[in-house]
């Protein structure tokens, strides 16, 4: 069975540090990479229950967080 969530801060044990080259990014654990990639396959096949909706939702919202930290730490070390 699959729980799922409905705010992005209840993914915060889902989050860890990577080293990339020069930097140390945020990015997502390998079940929750594993997790979001399976509800976006259900979001095109047209398959999302309602709760799965909200769970993509929060996941994704955590995704474009971690999308603009990480390219403000680049950004910082560029400048």
């Amino acid at each position: 069975m699959v729980t799922t969530i409905s705010k992005p801060s209840s993914l915060i044990h889902e989050i860890r540090l990577e080293a990339v080259g020069q930097w140390q990014l945020f990015k997502f654990s390998e079940s929750l990479q594993f997790r979001m990639e399976d509800l976006l396959d259900k979001k095109k096949a047209d398959r999302l229950t309602p709760d799965e909706v909200s769970e993509l939702e929060a996941v994704s919202e955590l995704d474009r967080i971690f999308t603009h930290m990480n390219a403000m730490l680049a950004a910082q070390d560029a400048g």
